[in-house]
């Protein structure tokens, strides 16, 4: 067996020779006197050679080491040298395979419509990204994917967080079955959290109404927040219906909001009569962003909408966070509604609650138009006597 006192004193020949070491293991002396190691060994009854390093980069212990591998490799009938081959197209395969990479993969497969898919890649690009998206995916363990779930629901996003470990778990789904990935490591940590329940807000009395859309007057948020939420109230809209509402959809000469049927949860178009108030605002914003494609431009990007998520930081920094979320919105308009005596038939409607008998559909669509322009008239009338009592 060779010492470390033999490899250092080995001297260049004229021709190459080689010092033999332990089981296959020899250090092969150069004429240029460069000394390399090379592992000797027989698959299939063909004798090859493996390179393990040149000597003093690879010490003599780490020769040892490298060379009882691939003893090991070829017991089990590998070759060391193709097995070698194998593993530099793996590591080349698994940097180009990082996390980002597989789940925008996974949204192009989703079976949705564009603005479903878009609001899933936000969500991944503002709380997963950040984290894990230039990762390879095979490298990614559970407490990557706990540190994401943790951060998130402590900063009061319980809601997004169990998105994005559903999301999560079905990108690393796509890899383990696409063979880019060996396991999914949001299974061991899907029960570290408490399970997400749904609260439901209740309506929202008078004096709140009042007081919620006084706050937002007297806050210092965007115009843009602030018309937003008062959009939403005088129609009864979904948040991000209003948050990505496009100028094409207002028709001011009917004084009517057209929804296309890609934006709706339904997927049907839905018509919106605007009250007179909302005409007044909407003219007044269209002097400010008209020029742009949304009557909400993004922050960042002007020619994106704005987020639907700023209006529940709004409420957040209003101190209306535990109380009111935008969705409850609908809640407040339809009790409400209701209280007040209007059809029932009427409210759903405003609301695009889909009627499940399609004729009735048919003719609620074609006879309710009038009667929720004049019911959101005085819905509107009502926000805004609301309003000036607590001011009072």
């Amino acid at each position: 067996m060779l010492t470390d006192a033999h490899c250092r004193n080995a001297k260049p020949r004229e021709k190459l020779y080689r010092l033999n070491d332990f089981k296959g293991l020899y250090l092969e002396v150069k004429p240029n006197g460069v000394k390399a190691w090379r592992h000797r060994f027989k698959v299939n009854e063909k004798a090859s050679w493996l390179a393990l390093g040149d000597y003093p980069s690879v010490s003599l212990a780490e020769a040892r080491e490298k060379s009882e591998e691939a003893r090991k490799l070829v017991k089990t009938g590998i070759n060391p040298v193709q097995d070698r081959v194998i593993q530099r197209i793996k590591r080349t395969q698994d940097a180009s395979n990082t996390f980002e990479s597989i789940a925008r993969e996974w949204i192009t497969l989703r079976d949705w419509e564009d603005i479903t898919k878009a609001r899933r890649l936000d969500m991944l690009e503002r709380v997963v990204f950040p984290s894990i998206g230039k990762l390879p995916v095979r490298d990614i363990t559970p407490a990557h994917v706990l540190d994401i779930l943790t951060k998130t629901h402590k900063r009061g996003a319980p809601s997004v967080a169990a998105e994005a470990k559903r999301t999560m778990s079905s990108i690393f789904e796509l890899a383990v079955a696409t063979l880019r990935a060996d396991m999914d490591p949001v299974w061991p940590v899907r029960k570290s959290l408490p399970a997400n329940k749904t609260q439901h807000k209740t309506a929202l009395t008078h004096e709140q109404i009042g007081k919620l859309l006084n706050d937002f007057d007297n806050h210092r948020c965007t115009f843009q927040v602030n018309y937003c939420m008062q959009l939403m109230w005088w129609t009864l809209c979904r948040p991000s219906e209003a948050a990505e509402a496009e100028w094409s959809e207002i028709d001011f000469e009917k004084a009517l909001w057209k929804i296309p049927a890609e934006r709706m949860k339904a997927r049907r178009e839905h018509i919106i009569p605007l009250p007179d108030q909302a005409i007044q605002m909407l003219r007044v914003l269209h002097g400010l962003t008209g020029q742009r494609k949304h009557l909400f431009p993004g922050r960042d990007d002007r020619n994106a909408p704005m987020s639907a998520a700023s209006l529940r930081q709004a409420l957040n920094k209003l101190k209306w966070g535990g109380t009111f979320s935008p969705h409850a919105t609908r809640t407040t308009g339809s009790t409400r509604l209701n209280e007040i005596g209007y059809r029932p038939d009427a409210i759903e409607a405003q609301l695009a609650h889909a009627d499940p008998n399609g004729v009735r559909r048919s003719y609620n669509h074609a006879t309710y138009l009038d009667e929720r322009r004049e019911m959101m008239q005085a819905w509107a009338n009502k926000l805004e006597q609301w309003k000036k009592e607590t001011d009072k």
